[in-house]
């Protein structure tokens, strides 16, 4: 592809390293070897560089991708906006008036504006599958713990996954391929059986083209239930904000100056009993069950990606119409299921987007699933995405 010029605030750094394969960009919560982990934070930015590159990009570079600049984030992956007081906020490029998505905004928009061929996000509660869809493009959250979470920022997490985003599933799945020597490609020999999850507060902007969709060519598609789908989001707050407290609530203490959202959210994480986090591991547990029991009678589960269309930027301004935006996301977080969101565009226009659920370890067939759906059901091919 022709690399584009990045937009203002996509990028907070260029880079050339590696080889003549694929152009990627990387996450700023992503070790560098020689470059600052800034993780979207002035309370980052006068760290010494990272010693060493974090273990998914030496695998980026010995698969031969080049890697050309370190994506800009929500400040330290903490909020689902992209909204950043101090690095500048990435422009959506295909709907500017609305949020870019977070935490992986520069990776969504680096992507969607044809910076690069594919990027590197994380993804601690849809912080990849969430700006994917916001974006336009595919974003994918593997298994917990499948790569490797070594030299990325937070240290300690019990969610939090680095993730592809990509245009096409040729290159997400050569993504994966790249981060992950163990994802192996495979193909579907027939069509999948799929189960949709039963899902509350959906927006008939959102539903009603999602469910059509799919009934074209899943006539008898059955709905189930996850019965602690809402408490598990819940629960995932909780853990996420328990474990962001820990990591970064010492520095809070120092006076390091993180932007007064994030210092406010710090604040009320620390907040949290133990009581609270003993609580929703026991949802995490009875959760992941559900899940597993279902995915025994079905090849992957479906969602909305998302409950309502993105906000718009001055929409986003109020808290209550951002807090819901990954509430069909963050479960899987929780349970750590591989999970992934293809997108499309509600009847007005804008972005919308459908979620598909795999097995633990069967990333490479989630992958197959969904890209089973973007050749069969029109409102998931790229070519009438892009028109």
């Amino acid at each position: 592809m022709n690399a584009q010029t990045p937009s203002a605030a996509t990028l907070v750094g260029e880079l050339s390293l590696g080889g003549g394969g694929p152009t990627v960009v990387v996450k700023d919560c992503i070790d560098v070897e020689g470059t600052v982990t800034g993780c979207g934070s002035r309370a980052f930015a006068s760290q010494p560089p990272a010693a060493r590159n974090a273990d998914l990009v030496d695998a980026l570079l010995e698969a031969g991708c080049r890697i050309i600049g370190k994506a800009n984030m929500h400040e330290i992956a903490f909020g689902m906006t992209g909204v950043n007081g101090f690095t500048g906020t990435p422009v959506n490029p295909l709907w500017p008036d609305r949020i870019p998505g977070g935490s992986s905004s520069g990776s969504a928009v680096a992507v969607a504006e044809g910076l690069c061929d594919f990027a590197v996000g994380t993804d601690t509660g849809g912080s990849v599958r969430q700006p994917a869809t916001c974006c336009g493009v595919i974003g994918i959250k593997p298994t917990y713990g499948r790569v490797s979470r070594k030299g990325l920022t937070p240290v300690h997490s019990s969610l939090d996954c680095p993730g592809i985003l990509a245009r096409d599933m040729d290159m997400l799945v050569r993504g994966m391929t790249a981060i992950d020597p163990t994802f192996v490609p495979e193909k579907l020999l027939h069509a999948p059986k799929l189960g949709r999850i039963k899902s509350e507060g959906v927006d008939a902007e959102v539903g009603d083209p999602l469910v059509y969709a799919l009934m074209d060519a899943y006539p008898d598609m059955p709905y189930d239930i996850l019965p602690s789908f809402e408490a598990a989001f819940d629960a995932g707050m909780v853990v996420m904000s328990h474990e962001m407290a820990q990591d970064f609530g010492p520095m809070l203490d120092q006076g390091a100056p993180f932007g007064l959202d994030i210092a406010a959210r710090l604040r009320n994480a620390r907040k949290i009993t133990d009581a609270q986090r003993a609580e929703a591991e026991a949802v995490r547990t009875r959760f992941t069950a559900e899940v597993d029991a279902l995915l025994e009678r079905y090849d992957a589960l479906v969602t909305p990606s998302l409950p309502t269309v993105p906000p718009t930027l001055a929409e986003a301004q109020d808290p209550q119409n951002v807090l819901s935006l990954t509430r069909f996301q963050r479960p899987f977080n929780l349970s750590g299921h591989p999970a992934i969101t293809l997108p499309a565009r509600s009847n007005a226009g804008l972005p919308i987007g459908l979620q598909i659920i795999g097995r633990k370890g069967e990333d490479a067939k989630l992958c197959a699933v969904a890209r089973w759906i973007t050749s069969c059901i029109p409102l998931f091919q790229s070519k009438d995405r892009n028109q």
